[in-house]
């Protein structure tokens, strides 16, 4: 037996070994977590697994142990803190992932090793083809990585959790070494055994063959294992029951569970073994179904996952309609089926072929090659996955077997797969002739019954959250399950629908406000509680009301023995109730947030009474339904659609089709007549609603069940967008045009525009839709055309073909090339169509050989990389003029170098304009570009650049791009090779599309023209809110004022009309709450409002909007620049804010008409204002040209000019004006609670006076900087930066009318001197204790103004105009105080501003030594002003700085 590996003895700084090298153990565990790294003493030997045991762990940290291989020798490594450190050659387990020098190379590989406990094992091992691999407890986890070079060290990381390890003997290792042992014959020796074995075996397989009689005889007992009958393993999944000699499995509790459901074969599958299952049981409350396939796996060894597919290793499932190979797809479309679609009864089968191929099979058809390489060893393996819930093994020998094909029906969605029991069959088949259950028209006072009283809701929802109780109209049948749908559902309001039964009759009730305010004869749920007569009986009964959505199904039923059970989503709750008497009513609550239910026709859709008039519909022909909305009307025997007061009207005027669409059915209307009035056009869509059972609602895209629509360019189904660029905008649309709609028969949604297909807009519809049209907005005619009906296959492939040969690039497109001029190391090859960096890492500029047309995307492939470099390439759009004579002089050395000209460029995940960042966070670092990656830049027709990573389109780069520009890639840091994989198309292309599209361009170009007609009529006209808003938002004032009505966000606002270039928009602040935190936000909508579903703030809009809240600024969600400008969070009332775009496509904000700066560059034009009424703002009105005279800005301005006596004093400051602004400032808070720890009594201080001079405040008051006061005036600073605590004046402040006649100074003060300063009240106070004053010496005698002698120990007093000066170091030393609210520590500083008496002091230049100019505007030789004169000071504020 070979001697165990060791640790080599160099290791981590923290490692310890022991037991002779073999045992590794990390110091101080809780307090280190890296720094445990050791190696083998030996390199590995190849097929040898290298295995260590986890002797100990700790919880203090996350992460545990790492293992890998390296080149790296440890005798002369440094070694780093981790594993993942190591680079050169080093491949390494982590987690669940492998990394190669630091870098991850496979995300999702084995077992994840921070999950291991003490006592489990990990091991590693070279194979001798240079693979490796990695083991957990034995279990070979695959190939993590090949080309592992021959001499490499086992790497160990005690890392985190993991605190102690020891090498172990690898079982492997030994019965390997066992059989070598053993093994003593040579290879020829062992050849010549086999052979002659060999041929003994054929000799015996031919005698056998001759005994046909003897071998028909053979007993039961000398049949092999592997001819076994298959059935299923006893070990299997924890929630799987097994029945019928293990040839039945069966997932326990289908209606709670979803997973868990793994079963195997009981022995490996032989090749041309059929293995077949047919799907015995099916529910439908879950997604996703059966999924099938084989695995290396042995089920007596196995940890059976939760599902099938978690599995990283030997294993390949057909799921859905894909195949999926260690759990990753290989094969998205596979076959012809799609498991999740099939039915109880349908069969599912598979063999592996004696050629090693995988076949499936649907029903006994062969669905083709799944696999070409299966393992050789298989089990076969079935998972019960959401909706299957039972399953058999089927024996084709069997006398039952199936041998004719199921008959395909289609599936009626509306119908819920029940599990068994779940309903009485007896109870089903009663007669259809009982009136039908629906509701009563007498219903609570704020509910209505719509429909045929199949539908009741509360039609003010917004406004009224109770009120809305409706019983049934008949009693309840004993059995019969009363069931609504909830329809519609209201966000504003907390709780939600209720539902029981009640003795009640409709007509006698006095309906309540809520139907637990019964006291007699009612049982009700309400959440996940029973109530009795208003009582709660049952807390917890079952699943909570409050959490269902649109959709969701509630329902009711007293049973033969009184008991009460309720049913959500058809799942029975149990038992509520019992003693429940017979003849009771139905009842729903409309409570909260539930709007509208419908009742469910259990009698239609279980018994079918109408199948056979639902036959005569299908050969119907097409026409408009008879029902529609209340502005439309139906002409020409049901074939055209109109609203005649298209001009009075915009909305309510959907029309349907008289019947659903069959498979590959074609409804296509042309559109007769437009009104150019409106914004907003025709849409169309498909709904499962039935005519009779819909409430028309203004607008389809107002339903939130069951329906699908494009509206513009965006598909929405049930009210929400699910994808927006469809390549049909139905808001172009215009006379003569034909739009189509059509569900085909693999479930996907077409639309048709003048006979051509557009291509799929959704997946998944089920069959039965019928066609819905909104002739809405401009749209106000159609009539079904000729063309309607159901397109023959051939004809669709064959139009498919026609189509695609006319648009194929193949014949047709010219390749893109790069221009001859390039930077100094690049050399174009292969005639343009790639280019090479010989050297270094830049001066490596290539452009495109011609501009960009419009929507042309350039696309390049990295086709090498250099890993010595960092950094990577850059893309994007110049406008510099290039030629391939262009001088290689003039380009320079990176493309972040181009900015003399307009250059548009995304580096990194930033984008530059000619330098500057516009946009931060944009898009997926390109620094992470692997060979084979493509990455493409393109100029759109509106003017934005956008930029393709692998064909995803990453969204608007950069706006405002010029036409004419050039594509420009700089191969930079690792990137050193490209190709061009894009192409351009030829004229002959591009004329044939422009004669597709030429009624789309004309009426493009008609409507931009309208557009620019309605900005030039209405430049005079002032902009207003938009009636498109938040749902918490009421407009009045003409559309002027907004006030938020409900809660705190749900208030966006936009401006009617595109904002004007140099044209401010702003508005006041009438009304704040201060109940909520934070305020208004404002900004720009870069896209039309008009029918966006605002989100519930602003800062949630991910496209187009740039937004500013507080100090910082967002564009489309993400945060873009702090510290800009105020904070908007501390305006108030009264207060103006404003934004502004400026000729550049900038973006200002101006707060009481002072502009902040530059908030944003590259502004999208158009765009519109954007107010949100968040938090404590709740109602603005928009300023205009008349309201702007009046503002409370003027105001100030005339409170200032009241104070100008004299026409020398100017713009004499009274900085008390308006202190409102401050009243939030946190840095005035901050101040507070430092000056709160001084110990000064509150009497000195006039708290109502106190002015903040921080920048937020100091831009919000538009103040100016330098004031002239006194007389003669003489001009000062304010104190900016600092925070100014008023000081009572002295009662003869108004007798020496010192705010008109004395002047303003600061002295810089020292902290322990301003309690004396303020007992005082004299600065000369701190000048008697700097000359040695003391209590136990002699006082001198006390000297006033007058009687002051000649040479008097009064010290000098040095002040100065600006606090620039007297608040430097020398005056106003920096102290450490800490806040006692944050705990956060300041630099303190303190000084006094003061009244100086003119005349009373000299006037000198500043005493610090200094060069520079210390105030920009006062002369250093006037900065410091001296004093000796008592009396000739007056306090007038504690001023207070932070840093």
């Amino acid at each position: 037996m070979a001697a165990l590996p060791k640790f080599h003895s160099r290791t981590g700084s923290l490692v310890t070994l022991s037991n002779d090298g073999r045992t590794a153990q990390r110091s101080h565990p809780t307090q280190e977590f890296n720094n445990g790294v050791v190696l083998s003493a030996d390199s590995l030997k190849d097929d040898n697994i290298f295995e260590v045991k986890i002797d100990k762990k700790v919880n203090s940290w996350s992460g545990s142990i790492e293992i890998g291989v390296t080149t790296c020798d440890p005798n002369s490594l440094n070694f780093p803190i981790s594993a993942t450190g190591f680079r050169e050659g080093t491949w390494v387990m982590s987690g669940s992932s492998i990394l190669k020098d630091g870098h991850s190379v496979i995300e999702e590989y084995g077992a994840d090793l921070d999950q291991l406990s003490e006592g489990d094992k990990v091991g590693v091992m070279r194979t001798s083809h240079g693979h490796l691999h990695f083991f957990v407890n034995g279990t070979d986890q695959g190939v993590a990585a090949v080309d592992i070079g021959s001499v490499v060290y086992a790497v160990v990381d005690l890392y985190g959790k993991c605190a102690q390890v020891s090498i172990i003997e690898s079982v492997s290792n030994a019965n390997q070494e066992n059989q070598q042992n053993a093994v003593s014959v040579t290879n020829d020796v062992a050849s010549q055994l086999a052979n002659e074995f060999l041929t003994q075996l054929s000799n015996q397989i031919v005698n056998d063959l001759t005994r046909g009689a003897e071998a028909m005889s053979v007993s039961e007992e000398n049949v092999v294992h592997s001819n076994e009958r298959l059935t299923f393993h006893e070990r299997c999944g924890s929630l799987v029951k097994l029945s019928k000699s293990h040839r039945t499995a069966e997932r326990r509790r289908p209606l709670e569970e979803f997973n868990n459901g793994v079963v195997m074969t009981n022995r490996p599958l032989k090749n041309d073994e059929m293995f077949e299952i047919r799907l015995d049981i099916l529910v439908d409350k879950w997604s996703g179904s059966i999924e099938v396939g084989i695995t290396t796996h042995n089920p007596s060894t196995l940890d059976f996952p939760a599902t099938m597919t978690n599995m990283r290793s030997g294993t390949i499932m057909m799921s859905g309609c894909g195949i999926l190979t260690n759990g990753k797809g290989t094969r998205r479309e596979y076959g012809q089926y799609n498991l999740d679609e099939l039915e109880q009864g349908d069969r599912i089968g598979l063999m592996r072929k004696s050629n090693g191929h995988l076949h499936y099979y649907i029903n006994g058809q062969d669905q083709g090659v799944a696999s070409t390489e299966p393992p050789v060893t298989i089990w076969g393996v079935v998972d019960l996955y959401g909706m299957a819930v039972k399953v058999t093994i089927l024996d084709r020998n069997d006398p039952n077997y199936p041998n004719s094909l199921p008959v395909a029906t289609p599936r009626n969605t509306n119908i819920f797969r029940q599990y068994p029991d779940m309903y009485d069959d007896e109870q089903e088949e009663e007669e259809g002739c009982v009136e039908k259950l629906l509701f009563h028209p007498h219903c609570g006072s704020h509910a209505a019954v719509i429909s045929g009283q199949k539908t009741a809701h509360r039609p003010n929802a917004l406004d009224d959250f109770n009120n809305g109780v409706v019983l049934t109209s008949r009693h309840l049948r004993p059995e019969e399950l009363f069931e609504v749908r909830i329809d519609r559902m209201i966000d504003k309001w907390a709780g939600s629908i209720e539902i029981g039964v009640t003795l009640h009759s409709p007509h006698d009730l006095d309906f309540p406000s809520t139907m637990t305010n019964i006291r007699s004869g009612t049982w009700m749920m309400t959440g996940n509680g029973v109530m009795h007569n208003g009582t709660t009986i049952i807390d917890e009964y079952g699943q909570n009301l409050d959490r269902l959505k649109t959709g969701d199904r509630v329902g009711v039923r007293r049973k033969t023995d009184g008991t009460l059970h309720f049913y959500v989503n058809s799942i029975d709750q149990g038992q509520a109730a019992s003693n429940v008497p017979e003849f009771v009513y139905g009842v729903i609550d409309l409570y909260g947030q539930a709007a509208q239910a419908t009742v469910v026709d259990h009698s239609e859709s279980l018994c079918s009474p109408d199948a056979e008039s639902s036959c005569a519909l299908e050969t119907e022909e097409l026409k408009f339904h008879s029902m529609h909305g209340q502005n439309a009307i139906v002409l020409n025997n049901g074939r055209t659609a109109a609203r005649p007061n298209a001009t009075g009207e915009f909305n309510d005027a959907i029309i349907m089709s008289n019947r659903p669409l069959k498979d590959n059915e074609l409804f296509e209307v042309i559109i007769e007549k437009m009104v150019d009035r409106w914004s907003g056009s025709i849409e169309a869509g498909v709904t499962l609603i039935k005519a009779e059972d819909l409430d028309f609602p203004n607008t389809m895209t107002d339903i939130e069940y069951d329906t699908w629509i494009l509206s513009g360019s965006a598909i929405m189904q049930d009210g929400s967008t699910i994808r927006n660029g469809y390549p049909l905008d139905l808001d172009i649309m215009s006379v003569g045009c034909r739009i189509g709609m059509m569900r085909c028969c693999d479930g996907t949604l077409h639309y048709y525009f003048n006979g051509m297909d557009q291509g799929v807009a959704c997946s998944d519809v089920p069959p039965g839709v019928s066609a819905v049209i909104d002739l809405y907005g401009q749209c106000a005619q159609v009539s079904i055309t000729s063309g309607s009906g159901i397109l023959p296959t051939d004809n669709n492939v064959l139009h498919t073909d026609m189509v695609q040969s006319v648009t194929s690039p193949v014949s047709t497109d010219v390749t893109h090339r790069f221009s001859q001029c390039c930077g100094k190391n690049i050399t174009i090859k292969n005639n343009g169509a790639m280019a090479c960096r010989a050297r270094n890492f830049q001066h490596g500029l290539i452009f495109s050989s011609d501009p960009l047309r419009r929507d042309e995307l350039f696309e390049i492939k990295v086709e090498q990389l250099s890993k010595v470099w960092s950094g990577s390439l850059h893309i994007g759009l110049t406008t510099l003029a290039i030629s391939d004579t262009t001088p290689i002089s003039s380009i320079p050395s990176s493309a972040l170098a181009l900015t003399t000209k307009l250059t548009w460029i995304v580096t990194s995940s930033e984008v530059r304009k000619s330098g500057i960042i516009i946009k931060e966070n944009y898009a997926p670092s390109l620094e992470r570009l692997e060979v084979g990656d493509k990455v493409g830049v393109k100029r759109c027709r509106d003017g934005t650049m956008h930029i393709l990573l692998n064909g995803e389109d990453l969204g608007v780069a950069a706006s405002n791009i010029q036409k004419n520009v050039f594509a420009v890639i700089d191969l930079f840091g690792v990137v050193e090779t490209v190709s061009v994989t894009s192409s351009a198309s030829s004229d002959n292309l591009m004329m044939l599309s422009q004669q597709s599209q030429s009624v789309v361009s004309d009426v493009t170009d008609n409507n931009e023209t309208e557009r620019d007609q309605d900005q030039d009529t209405n430049t005079s006209c002032c902009l207003e809110f938009h009636c498109n808003h938040g749902k918490n938002v009421l407009l009045s004032n003409n559309n002027l004022t907004a006030q938020r009505t409900a809660s705190y966000n749900q208030g966006i606002l936009v401006s009617n009309r595109p904002l004007q270039r140099n044209k401010l928009f702003q508005v006041r602040l009438n009304s704040l709450n201060p109940k909520w935190s934070a305020s208004l936000m404002i900004g720009i909508l870069g896209f039309s409002p008009e029918r966006y579903n605002f989100p519930v703030s602003a800062i949630c809009i991910k496209k187009s909007c740039i937004i500013i809240q507080g100090d910082s600024v967002y564009n489309c969600g993400c945060k873009v620049k702090e510290h800009y400008g105020p904070n908007i969070d501390r305006l108030q009332s009264g207060h103006c804010v404003g934004v502004l775009v400026d000729e550049e496509a900038c973006l200002h904000l101006y707060i009481n008409g002072v502009d902040q700066g530059v908030a944003a560059r590259d502004v999208p034009n158009p765009c519109h204002a954007l107010i949100d009424l968040y938090g404590q703002c709740q109602e603005i009105t928009v300023v205009t040209e008349e309201s702007a005279v009046s503002s409370p800005v003027s105001a100030v301005d005339e409170r200032e000019k009241a104070d100008i006596d004299d026409v020398v004093k100017e713009k004499l400051h009274r900085v008390s004006s308006d202190i409102n602004v401050t009243r939030n400032c946190e840095y005035q808070n901050i101040c507070a609670r430092i000056k709160s720890q001084l110990g000064l009594p509150e009497s000195y201080f006039d708290v109502q006076s106190n002015v903040c001079f921080c920048e937020t405040c100091h831009k919000i008051r538009k103040e100016e900087v330098y004031y002239k006061r006194g007389d003669p005036p003489r001009e000062y600073a304010i104190p900016y930066g600092w925070c100014r605590f008023s000081i009572r004046l002295l009662n003869k402040a108004n007798a020496l009318n010192i705010a008109e006649k004395w002047h303003v100074g600061y002295y810089g003060a020292r902290m322990e001197a301003v309690r004396r300063i303020l007992d005082n009240g004299d600065l000369h106070a701190v000048g008697e204790v700097a000359t040695g004053g003391s209590i136990l010496l002699p006082q001198p005698v006390p000297v006033t103004e007058k009687s002051s002698p000649d040479g008097c120990g009064l010290k000098q007093i040095f002040l100065s105009p600006t606090i620039r000066y007297a608040g430097c170091n020398e005056f106003s030393p920096k102290y450490r105080m800490l806040d006692p609210k944050t705990r956060k520590t300041y630099h303190v500083r303190v000084a006094f501003q003061v009244w100086l008496k003119p005349g009373s002091y000299k006037v000198g230049p500043q005493s610090l030594g200094v060069n520079e100019q210390i105030d920009p505007k006062i002369n250093n030789n006037e900065l410091e002003w001296s004093t000796k004169e008592r009396g000739s000071i007056m306090l007038d504020g504690l001023l207070v700085k932070i840093e």
